[in-house]
């Protein structure tokens, strides 16, 4: 009888447990990580690992909720936060085989504007970002692509 009791008292701990993991589920909050963005430099570093690394965490956390992208070439486009970070997520773990610099173009206690150059074989991709202090986080606000 205690033999019985004992496997099903297991039983059931292994079906709630495993009932509380599915609930929580792989996009669950608790497994979200949080970046340090508490200065312009180093949310300026996690923007260019997000965009030329393959970085995946934080992609949402760094860009400001009315964030636009602006690419400008024979058929200019505009795309919104969503559209950028949906994109930035299917591009997880894919890192661009490109030369990358940065350079400050103005600072001020709450604004950055960085010049991202990407260096490719063929072609060189310029990236103008804005970032904005939002509280106690920097943000990246705006962008604009340019190709030659």
């Amino acid at each position: 009888m205690k033999t019985l009791v004992k496997t099903f008292t297991v039983a059931a701990l292994i079906a709630v447990s495993t009932f509380a993991m599915a609930a929580e589920g792989p996009g669950s909050k608790s497994a979200k990580a949080t970046i340090n963005l508490s200065t312009a430099d180093f949310a300026l570093e996690h923007y260019v690992a997000v965009t030329t690394e393959g970085e995946s965490a934080g992609v949402e956390q760094i860009f400001a909720t009315d964030f636009s992208q602006k690419v400008q070439s024979a058929n200019a486009k505009t795309n919104n936060r969503d559209q950028v970070v949906k994109y930035l997520k299917k591009q997880k773990g894919e890192k661009l085989n490109c030369a990358v610099s940065t350079d400050v173009i103005e600072e001020s206690a709450d604004y950055m504007v960085a010049k991202v150059t990407l260096k490719f074989e063929n072609f060189t991709k310029t990236d103008l970002v804005t970032l904005v202090r939002e509280g106690n986080s920097w943000k990246v606000s705006s962008s604009v692509n340019s190709y030659k």
